[in-house]
């Protein structure tokens, strides 16, 4: 079955890093802290998941 909270929570991961990617924006904008904060919901997904 498809996880989809984890596939949304990838997909704006995606997609965050792609505007930033476009616009070169720094390391303390708002989108590359959301950015990093995906990644710990997106670790933290994966770590409940594992049995």
């Amino acid at each position: 079955m498809a996880d989809l909270y984890l596939k949304a929570l990838e997909a704006e991961r995606k997609s965050l890093w792609a505007t930033c990617r476009l616009k070169g924006l720094a390391k303390d904008t708002p989108e590359r802290m959301r950015i990093l904060d995906l990644d710990g919901l997106i670790a933290e997904h994966k770590a409940k998941k594992k049995p």
